[in-house]
């Protein structure tokens, strides 16, 4: 991840009750989740287009329905940032600088591998929400809570789809 900021000047300045200090503590958090929903977008469309195996239709179905909630989550979350008058994400690179999910080009990817990456990918992704909520808290910016809530939800939700969809019925001690 890059350590490059991400600052605010001239016209791009937008008014907030917020400390400086406190929304560019929330941008930095924010934007490596803007960067992972990207990633995770794209890494959810390549397992989805490269899925194959006798379950075939429901993971390529599950993925894509994630694919659309990850990619909605997106617009939010960078246009908060420019609610508290920060910059966000602004090109591939800027994406890939500060992403924390890792590619995966591998030219096969067994179906249940394919689900448990991206189970794991957005457990993470759940818990650098929950850290930056409790940023979000300390510094009493509700509105960025609020609405990391409701993703983290989301993503909870994704990550108990994919767990299941992973799972060996022979292992489920029923």
């Amino acid at each position: 991840m890059s350590n490059r900021a991400l600052t605010t000047v001239g016209p791009l300045l937008t008014p907030t009750d917020l400390q400086p200090k406190d929304a560019a503590a929330i941008a930095a958090a924010l934007n490596p989740i803007v960067a992972d929903c990207f990633a995770l977008y794209i890494k959810t469309k390549n397992f989805h287009w490269h899925m194959s195996g006798p379950h075939f239709r429901d993971y390529h179905l599950l993925l894509d329905e994630q694919a659309d909630q990850i990619f909605a989550a997106i617009d939010p979350l960078a246009e908060r940032l420019r609610k508290l008058g920060q910059r966000t994400l602004t090109s591939v690179g800027s994406i890939a600088g500060h992403t924390r999910v890792k590619d995966n080009d591998e030219v096969y990817v067994e179906p249940k591998d394919m689900l448990g990456e991206l189970m794991e990918d957005n457990k993470r992704c759940a818990a650098a929400m929950r850290k930056a909520h409790k940023l979000c808290d300390d510094v009493q910016d509700s509105g960025t809570a609020g609405l990391l809530e409701t993703l983290v939800d989301e993503t909870e939700r994704r990550t108990w789809f994919l767990f299941e969809a992973s799972r060996d019925p022979d292992a489920s001690g029923h």
